[in-house]
């Protein structure tokens, strides 16, 4: 069976993981790439329906125990629906977050959860990606840009700056972990100058 590769960003909110998603995968087609963009929460008809229910609201509509369980679920839906069906057909998916994301959000700032995580990844996920690019920021600038959207899907943007700092810290520490696969890009440039250094990264790996 063909095997594709599976690219995810990961990163604080605001921090232009989901930009730079966008602009690789358009990069990678006009070299003659077949990539498939994609989100999580989301990807799937099923998934982004629970990405409504976890996105939008207040912030202490879900405790974190519950959100884990909803994103497990969406997550389970677009691996079965696009990601592995993507990748058995030779394609890279490029994913605006998946199971790092969880790790933080649920696994480490709102309660010691990582543990329960992990066991409820290897049971129904088993899959991590083959490379993963975190967009590094300030937490500070990464908020005021993920709040100048202005859009519906804040809710964990209104758990505020103090968040914004665990997570980074997070990130970090999961790069160092999985220093196999995650590769740190300085996020507090330049949009064109980030997106060189994300092309880069990803073309060595492919070429590898």
């Amino acid at each position: 069976m063909t095997t594709g590769t599976f690219i995810s960003f990961e990163g604080i909110d605001g921090s232009g993981k989901s930009t730079q998603a966008s602009m690789l995968a358009d990069h990678l087609q006009r070299i003659g790439y077949d990539p498939v963009l994609t989100r999580e929460p989301g990807g799937s008809p099923g998934a982004e329906e629970i990405r409504a229910l976890v996105l939008q609201g207040d912030p202490d509509r879900w405790s974190a125990e519950t959100e884990l369980l909803l994103f497990t679920a969406a997550r389970r839906d677009h691996l079965e629906r696009l990601i592995q069906p993507a990748l058995a057909q030779g394609k890279i998916v490029i994913c605006d977050r998946f199971a790092d994301s969880t790790r933080m959000y649920q696994g480490l700032s709102r309660g010691d959860l990582r543990s329960t995580v992990d066991a409820l990844h290897d049971l129904m996920i088993r899959r991590e990606p083959d490379l993963t690019l975190l967009i590094d920021m300030d937490p500070t600038e990464g908020l005021a840009r993920a709040r100048s959207r202005q859009g519906i899907e804040e809710r964990f943007e209104d758990f505020g700056t103090d968040l914004q700092i665990q997570m980074r810290a997070g990130f970090l520490d999961l790069a160092q972990e999985f220093s196999d696969r995650f590769r740190v890009i300085d996020g507090a440039r330049a949009i064109d100058q980030v997106a060189r250094d994300v092309t880069a990264t990803v073309i060595k790996h492919l070429q590898t």
